[in-house]
């Protein structure tokens, strides 16, 4: 059974980021799931009979993780929210897509 991940981490403070609000779209743009991290920074977001080969984007709302850690941040911010476009082709495979963030850049990859 296939599964989709994430985990992000706050490379600003080297840190989870714990409490990162985020959402789950279908290649229409339609909302599949929204997510708060955990405490390790990570979500569980698809697995199983959901998961289906198609375009999806994972939203992650950097700003307001960093304005509620009392990051000062210029109005308006640099990175307010993150979008990741990828492509799933067997819905049977695990995709982990972590993010590395600060509120000046990020990164991300397909993980393990």
């Amino acid at each position: 059974m296939g599964q989709l991940t994430t985990h992000v981490l706050d490379t600003a403070h080297g840190v989870p980021a714990a409490g990162m609000e985020g959402r789950l779209c279908d290649g229409t743009g339609d909302t599949i799931a929204s997510f708060t991290t955990g405490a390790d920074g990570r979500a569980a977001l698809l697995h199983g009979q959901e998961f289906r080969p198609g375009a999806y984007t994972l939203s992650f709302w950097t700003a307001a993780y960093f304005a509620s850690r009392r990051v000062v941040l210029p109005d308006p911010p640099f990175l307010d929210r993150i979008d990741i476009h990828f492509g799933v082709a067997d819905p049977a495979g695990h995709y982990h897509v972590p993010l590395l963030v600060s509120p000046w850049s990020f990164s991300t990859y397909r993980g393990s």
